[in-house]
């Protein structure tokens, strides 16, 4: 990875987050888009651009706990569900866990739950870390379309001038595992 290519744009990144706008970048396994969670216009944008219900609720990704755990009803979650997840983070899993009674509707959808991740990935990590909080994770594709692997993919989908982390994905095969950490089951297994 160029060190120059991945700054300027990490920069670039950064600005658009802080102006409530959407931002596509490398995960695990491929590209994502995202957005402040904080900002409920960038989530409709968000939204909107990939043709995806609200109802559905949105997965959060950070580089650390501390960025997640306000999202997070700590109370009604055990100390060995908390290891359960603590011993797969950071990596490619997501856990749905009850989410605060202040999480807004946007990121929750139907649910009482809340999706989030901890990366172990360099590029998401670096960008949690400079914005200073967890970031809207969701494929970087239009409902029911796959998502895109590479740069040039984003480009062609949401053209040329979209705003990109650069960097490459991964060495995950499938999207990330997400597991229900109140009952256990596996929502998506990769």
């Amino acid at each position: 990875m160029s060190t120059n290519y991945f700054l300027s744009s990490l920069i670039r990144c950064i600005q658009i987050l802080y102006n409530k706008k959407i931002i596509a970048y490398p995960t695990e396994s491929m590209f994502g888009l995202g957005c402040d969670p904080s900002s409920k216009n960038a989530i409709k944008d968000l939204l909107n651009l990939k043709k995806r219900s609200m109802k559905k609720g949105l997965i959060l990704v950070a580089s650390n706990y501390n960025q997640i755990k306000l999202y997070i009803d700590e109370e009604k979650l055990s100390v060995q569900q908390k290891k359960n997840m603590f011993s797969c983070w950071p990596g490619p899993f997501t856990f749905v866990v009850p989410a605060k009674i202040s999480v807004p509707y946007w990121l929750t959808g139907e649910f009482n739950t809340i999706a989030v991740r901890i990366s172990a990935h360099l590029g998401i990590i670096k960008l949690c870390n400079i914005f200073g909080k967890a970031l809207v994770s969701t494929s970087a594709n239009f409902s029911n379309l796959s998502p895109c692997y590479t740069r040039e993919e984003v480009f062609q989908n949401f053209g040329k001038d979209f705003p990109i982390l650069y960097g490459d994905i991964g060495n995950e095969r499938n999207p990330s595992k997400i597991i229900n950490i109140i009952n256990g089951k596996l929502i998506r297994y990769a």
